[in-house]
C-alpha cells in the first residue's frame, strides 16, 4: 500500500478557503477518514496556515479552523533531524520557501506523494511525487 499523502500550507489554505482544487483535498481527507491512514503534514506547515488565517482573517477565524482541524484526518509530523536535514537539503538546491522545503522533506522521507498547487514546487519533480491541485 502506497504511503499516504503529504499537504502542503498551499493544499489545505485552497480546502479551507474552498477555493479551486479543494475538491480534490476533500476527497483525499474523505478517503483518508475512511481508510484510517491520516494525510501527512509537518508542524511547520501548520504554524504557516495557523499565520496566513491570522494574519488575513483573524484571531477568531483561526480559532475556528483549529477546531476543524482537530476533527480532519491529518497527521502533523514534528521536525526531527532526519527532516531538517532533509529540508534544509531542499532549501540549498532549490529556490524553495522554508515551509516548502519542509513539506517536500516530509513527502521524500515517507516516500509519499506531496498534494500541492504551488508552482513553486515544479523544481522538484525529479526527487519527489507531486500530486498537483491545478
Amino acid at each position: 500500500m502506497p504511503a499516504s499523502p503529504v499537504l502542503d500550507s498551499f493544499a489545505l489554505l485552497i480546502f479551507l478557503r474552498d477555493e479551486p482544487g479543494a475538491e480534490k483535498v476533500a476527497t483525499l481527507l474523505a478517503k483518508a477518514g475512511e481508510r484510517e491512514h491520516p494525510l501527512h503534514m509537518t508542524e511547520v506547515n501548520y504554524a504557516e496556515v495557523q499565520y496566513i488565517i491570522r494574519r488575513k482573517d483573524g484571531e477568531a477565524a483561526w480559532r475556528m479552523v483549529a477546531g476543524e482541524l482537530a476533527a480532519l484526518p491529518i497527521e502533523f509530523h514534528p521536525v526531527d533531524r532526519r527532516l531538517a536535514d532533509q529540508a534544509a537539503d531542499f532549501k540549498t538546491r532549490f529556490k524553495l520557501s522554508l515551509a516548502d522545503a519542509f513539506a517536500a522533506a516530509l513527502a521524500k522521507v515517507r516516500n509519499a506523494e506531496l498534494v500541492t498547487g504551488d508552482p513553486e514546487f515544479k523544481a522538484l519533480e525529479s526527487e519527489i511525487k507531486i500530486g498537483w491541485l491545478k
